[in-house]
């Protein structure tokens, strides 16, 4: 495997950077989400909760593969 400059391997590194933005933009959705409601636009918000799951659900499979590799510990996120 190739590693980069951080000294982790490519694929390693692909998965973290994948998961850490996977998880800033679910943590920015949850905004839009409100303001959204506030707005009493609640299909949008339904919309904005869909693309918030998604990124939930990218996050964990990277957490996923991650441990696969052993490049983690055993924590896991919250269910």
């Amino acid at each position: 495997m190739a590693t980069g400059e951080t000294g982790f391997d490519d694929v390693t590194y692909d998965l973290v950077s994948l998961q850490y933005h996977s998880l800033k933009a679910g943590h920015d959705y949850g905004q839009y989400v409100c303001d959204a409601r506030n707005a009493g636009k609640d299909d949008i918000a339904d919309f904005f909760e869909q693309v918030m799951a998604q990124d939930s659900e990218r996050a964990r499979k990277c957490h996923e593969f991650l441990a696969s590799l052993g490049g983690i510990d055993n924590t896991s996120p919250n269910s």
